[in-house]
C-alpha cells in the first residue's frame, strides 16, 4: 500500500479519536492531542526516535492531568515499531523500556492508586510489541534480501559455469583438430620430400605424389577453418583483413591522441612468421595502452631487427598503479611464448620497462618448447 495512503488513514483515526474519546468541553486538549498525533504520523519514518519522545512528553502531560490520552498510546507502540525497523540501533528496545518505564514512574507519582496494579503491565507490553513486530517484519526483510542476493548469486554462478564449460569444451575440440591438422602437414612434409625425389629419378611418376600433397593441404585448410569456427565466439563475424605485423606499428602511433610516442627502428626489417609478426603487433599494442593508462603521457618504443630475433622495448614514467602483474602483461606473456620469446617487465630506475624478445627464424619456432 501507498504510504501516503497509509499516512492520511492513520492521520485521518487520529483526528477522529481524539474527536470522541478526547472530547471534553474545552477543545484545547483533543486539538492539542490530534495535532502532537498528526506530527507523529508524519514524522515517526524519517525521525523515529524523536516522534517517539514527542508522543512520550504529551502522553506524560496527559497523565499528569490524570486522563491519558488512548491515541498517544497508541501511537507509542506504533512509533516503537518504526523505531525497530528503521533505526540502526542495536539494542532499540532500550528506547521502549525506557519510555514504558519513565510513563510508569510519571503515573505512580500522578495517581499511585491507580497505576499500582497489574493493568499498568500493559504498556510495557504494548510499547514492546510493538518493537517485537517492527523486529519481525526487520528481519523478515533482511531475510528476503539475503536470499534475492543469493539466488542472484547462485544465477551468475550458474551462467559463468555454463560459459567455463562451452570453452572447456571448445578447447577440447580444438586440441583435437590441432592435432589432426598436425597428422596432414607431417604427411604434406613427408610426401614433398618424396615428391623431390621422385622429380629428380621418375619424373613421370611425381603427379601421384602431388595430388596427395594437395589433398593433404585441402584437408589441412578445412580443418584450420573448423578450429576458427569452434573458437569463434557466437555471433563474432569473420574479417577478410590481413592480421596486423609490424609493419602496421607506424599507423598505430598515428592513432594515438593525447599520448606522445618516441619510436625509434634499429636494424634492417626482416621478414618473420605470421605468428611471431602477429605477436610483436600485439605486445606493442598493449604495451603502449598500459603506458598511456598508468604513465604520464610520453613514451618510448624501440623496435631492434638483429639477426636471429627482433626486440620490442617500451618505457615510460609510472603515475597510475601499475605493477607489473596485470592480466594485459598475462596476455603479452602467453603471446610471446606461443612465438616462442620471451616477455619481461617491470620498475627500471623509476620508469617501467617491458622487453620482449621473438624469434624470426623458423627453425626457432619449430624447436621452442
Amino acid at each position: 500500500m501507498n504510504r501516503r495512503l497509509v499516512d492520511l488513514v492513520f492521520a485521518g483515526l487520529v483526528v477522529a479519536v481524539a474527536a470522541t474519546a478526547e472530547n471534553t468541553i474545552d477543545a484545547t486538549r483533543p486539538f492539542a492531542i490530534a495535532v502532537t498525533g498528526i506530527a507523529v504520523v508524519y514524522c515517526r519514518r524519517r525521525w523515529p526516535v524523536p516522534s517517539l519522545i514527542l508522543v512520550t512528553v504529551g502522553l506524560m502531560v496527559t497523565i499528569v492531568v490524570q486522563r491519558p490520552s488512548q491515541v498517544l498510546l497508541f501511537l507509542t507502540g506504533l512509533t516503537m515499531y518504526e523505531i525497530t525497523l528503521r533505526t540502526t540501533m542495536r539494542r532499540p528496545w532500550l528506547c521502549g523500556l525506557a519510555c514504558a518505564t519513565l510513563l510508569f514512574a510519571v503515573g505512580m507519582i500522578a495517581d499511585p492508586a491507580q497505576w499500582w496494579s497489574l493493568n499498568s503491565l500493559g504498556l510495557y507490553a504494548w510499547i514492546g510489541g510493538g518493537g517485537a513486530v517492527g523486529e519481525a517484519v526487520r528481519n523478515r526483510r533482511a531475510y528476503i534480501a539475503e536470499m534475492t542476493e543469493r539466488l542472484r548469486q547462485a544465477e551468475q554462478s550458474r551462467e559463468q559455469e555454463a560459459r567455463r564449460r562451452v570453452m572447456d569444451e571448445r578447447l577440447r575440440i580444438a586440441r583435437e583438430l590441432h592435432d589432426v591438422v598436425a597428422h596432414h602437414i607431417a604427411v604434406i612434409n613427408v610426401q614433398a620430400g618424396a615428391a623431390g625425389h621422385v622429380i629428380k629419378q621418375h619424373p613421370e611418376q611425381a603427379g601421384p605424389v602431388l595430388e596427395v600433397i594437395r589433398q593433404a593441404s585441402d584437408n589441412v585448410l578445412r580443418e584450420i577453418k573448423s578450429v576458427i569456427g569452434v573458437l569463434r565466439e557466437d555471433g563474432e563475424a569473420g574479417t577478410t583483413e590481413p592480421s596486423p605485423g609490424l609493419a602496421r606499428v607506424p599507423a598505430l602511433l598515428d592513432g594515438l591522441t593525447g599520448f606522445d610516442v618516441v619510436f625509434t627502428q634499429t636494424g634492417s626489417p626482416q621478414q618473420v612468421p605470421a605468428i611471431v609478426d602477429l605477436a610483436a603487433y600485439r605486445i606493442v599494442q598493449e604495451a603502449l595502452t598500459n603506458a598511456h593508462r598508468y604513465g604520464d603521457g610520453h613514451a618510448t618504443l624501440t623496435i631492434s631487427y638483429e639477426e636471429a630475433v627482433v626486440t620490442i622495448e617500451v618505457t615510460n614514467r609510472v603515475q597510475g598503479h601499475g605493477d607489473g602483474s596485470g592480466f594485459g602483461l598475462i596476455g603479452m606473456r602467453e603471446r610471446a611464448a606461443a612465438a616462442g620469446g620471451s616477455v619481461t617487465a617491470g620498475p627500471d630506475g623509476g620508469r617501467f620497462r617491458l622487453l620482449a624478445t621473438l624469434p624470426i627464424t623458423a627453425y626457432a619456432l619449430e624447436t621452442a618448447p
